[in-house]
């Protein structure tokens, strides 16, 4: 749980607010436009600007509001420390105020972009924006007060000690001026103010120390006045607001000499009267000042008094004197074993309910927890070898000590000289097999206890049967091979090798120099008589091919006459053009009409310019340059306006 604030965020000022957000604004965003661009465009940039600004405006009140505590969240004592100090409703009125603003930005933000997206020029849209601009910076300014006042909860809520309300506590209260500072200052290293007057401690005070290695707190409250709770200050507010929710162990601090300027009769008047806020805590009354009267020096009326408040048995009385330190640390161990003992019950006790059951972290450690027991009652001792039982104790001055694998290292000549024998432990069916040449050992056995002893005499007999079975033609296959066949195929065999020797030799003789690009087989040109020589090698007849290739031209030149006749008029033909010439007027180019090439009627040239427009929308849309704009030089030098001046920089290009 959060119990410090001094990372909550600056809160700015109204202006600065304001200058923070509009320069963010100006330097995050283009600031260029132009009333020949597309009005789509000055659109969107007016509309960018002002959703960045609502924006910024957003997340800056988002983290004031996400910075400061939300009471609900916290614990009851942070909650009324902060209602004791700064009025827990001012403090929500202000929160509220901003979360308002933040809306009411956003509702304006919101109307003015649908405003402009039906802006008709230029200057209308930068009407719009000032106008959407002005109103955000209106709402702001409304914010002063709120803003001053949450600025100045901020620096107090930092300047706060960091109080954990979980942790073991020591809580030291009473009246002003019984010595609450000077213990505090005893036990801890805290730097409180110790005055000889009343009320010197206007807030409260945190020390820490270590006890037997646990971490504790103490908290020195400020005095507290004998009056109803109805007319008690801040000052004293505080202290009854860390008694009644802190869970601590409470020092209630008397001075029996009244030196603090209020009787002993009034300081148990205020024992008795803020006994309630004690109800289950642990309370110790602690007599200070007994360098200078002590409880026995008092009227027995007095002393009847004091013992009437230790008659229940829950309070204890302790002892010390700050000025002489007597007492101090025994009054620090007494309270913290009280308080440790009592938190540990208190955890013991966390799971109980009300039959008797044990739950909670108690249950959980005991349902994991199994004693087992021998079965019919009967006691199980510890087994232990009656070797170990008999071996005396290792004395190294003893002559009649059992050696030890160190003795015998030292006796053949110390470490470097002297190998341990790993194979002597050892546990083999047979003692002999632990030195065997091949060590491996398998189920209790070495390997070599495996190879059989006669496996060379037998392997001799297995070569004479082979040497035998070979003379005897066993191995021989049945059918002849021709020898002239197999002749046949080795010769060929030689003749496919030669041959793909000498394509690799042709490959690496076309090979040109390595920074030259080398041209695919299938751009290379090749001359009609390398084909043939190719198909002859192949065994391809070629004898018609030349003849088989050129009648398809003249085919196709006859058949494109043919369709000509067909399809002009015989009587204007001219019959005298001669081939050239046909071929000539055919090559020649004729004039092409751009809009009119490729479409067959009117109706598909309205639909491929319908299509040519819609694809050119998204470049309008953009003011991106097109084929059909005409080169504009820029109207203003780049190398000097580009880009944005930063804050106090006067240089320029």
């Amino acid at each position: 749980m959060k119990t410090t604030w001094k990372d909550i965020p600056p809160v700015p000022t109204q202006q600065e607010f304001l200058d923070i957000v509009l320069s963010r604004t100006q330097r995050k965003l283009p600031t260029q436009i132009r009333a020949g661009f597309k009005i789509s465009r000055i659109r969107a940039f007016y509309t960018r600007k002002v959703k960045f600004t609502q924006e910024t405006f957003s997340d800056k009140f988002g983290a004031i509001l996400e910075g400061f505590p939300r009471l609900q969240d916290i614990h009851p004592f942070h909650k009324d420390l902060l209602n004791t100090l700064y009025d827990a409703d001012h403090f929500r009125i202000a929160l509220g105020q901003l979360s308002t603003a933040k809306h009411l930005v956003e509702t304006i933000s919101r109307d003015y972009v649908r405003l402009l997206k039906y802006g008709q020029s230029l200057f209308q849209c930068k009407q719009l924006k000032k106008a959407a601009l002005g109103r955000m910076a209106t709402l702001v300014k409304r914010l002063k007060d709120p803003l001053l006042y949450l600025d100045q909860v901020r620096q107090h809520l930092g300047r706060l000690p960091s109080i954990d309300p979980n942790t073991r506590t020591l809580l030291i209260c009473g009246y002003p001026n019984v010595g609450k500072s000077s213990f505090l200052r005893s036990i801890t290293r805290a730097d409180v103010d110790v005055q000889p007057y009343a009320f010197t401690t206007k807030s409260l005070f945190v020390g820490h120390f270590d006890y037997k290695y646990l971490r504790f707190q103490a908290i020195d409250t400020p005095g507290i006045l004998d009056h109803p709770l109805e007319e008690m200050n801040t000052i004293e507010m505080q202290s009854i607001t860390a008694i009644a929710h802190l869970r601590s162990a409470i020092l209630y601090f008397m001075d029996l000499s009244e030196q603090c300027g209020y009787s002993v009769q009034a300081q148990i008047q205020l024992f008795r009267s803020i006994k309630p806020l004690f109800s289950n805590k642990l309370v110790f009354l602690v007599i200070n000042k007994i360098d200078v009267a002590r409880p026995e020096d008092l009227s027995a009326d007095v002393q009847a008094e004091l013992q009437s408040l230790l008659k229940s048995g829950e309070v204890e009385m302790l002892q010390l004197s700050c000025n002489t330190q007597e007492g101090v640390q025994d009054v620090k161990n007494a309270a913290c074993d009280r308080l440790i003992a009592d938190r540990v019950n208190q955890k013991l006790k966390a799971g109980t309910t009300n039959n008797g059951a044990i739950g909670g972290r108690l249950a959980d450690v005991m349902a994991r927890i199994h004693v087992a027991q021998p079965m019919g009652g009967q006691t199980l001792e510890t087994f232990i070898p009656e070797a170990v039982k008999n071996m005396s104790k290792y004395d190294k001055n003893d002559p009649e000590r059992r050696k030890l694998a160190r003795d015998v290292e030292v006796e053949h000549g110390g470490a470097g000289v002297y190998n341990v024998d790993m194979r002597a432990d050892y546990l083999l069916e047979n003692p002999e097999w632990k030195y065997d040449k091949i060590p491996e050992i398998f189920d209790g056995k070495n390997v070599y206890d495996f190879v059989d002893p006669d496996i060379e005499a037998k392997l001799q007999e297995l070569e004479e049967e082979e040497e035998k079975l070979e003379q005897e033609g066993y191995y021989d296959s049945d059918e002849e091979i021709d020898d002239d066949d197999e002749a046949d195929v080795l010769r060929k065999a030689e003749l496919i090798r030669e041959k793909q020797q000498l394509i690799r030799n042709e490959a690496h003789m076309k090979k040109r120099l390595k920074n030259q690009a080398i041209i695919p087989r299938k751009a290379m040109k090749k001359p009609f008589s390398e084909l043939e020589d190719a198909l002859d090698q192949l065994g391809v007849d070629t004898t018609n091919l030349a003849e088989r290739a050129q009648p398809k031209a003249r085919t196709r030149g006859r058949s494109m006459s043919r369709s000509r006749l067909g399809t002009e008029d015989a009587d204007t033909m001219d019959v005298d053009k001669t081939a050239r010439d046909r071929m000539r007027s055919r090559s020649r180019a004729p004039t092409t009409n751009r809009r009119d090439d490729g479409v067959q009627n009117d109706g598909l040239r309205t639909k491929a310019e319908r299509l040519a427009k819609l694809n050119q929308k998204k470049m309008n849309r953009m003011a991106r340059q097109g084929e059909a704009d005409r080169h504009t030089t820029a109207s203003i030098a780049k190398h000097l306006f580009s880009g944005k001046r930063g804050m106090g920089k006067t240089t320029r290009r």
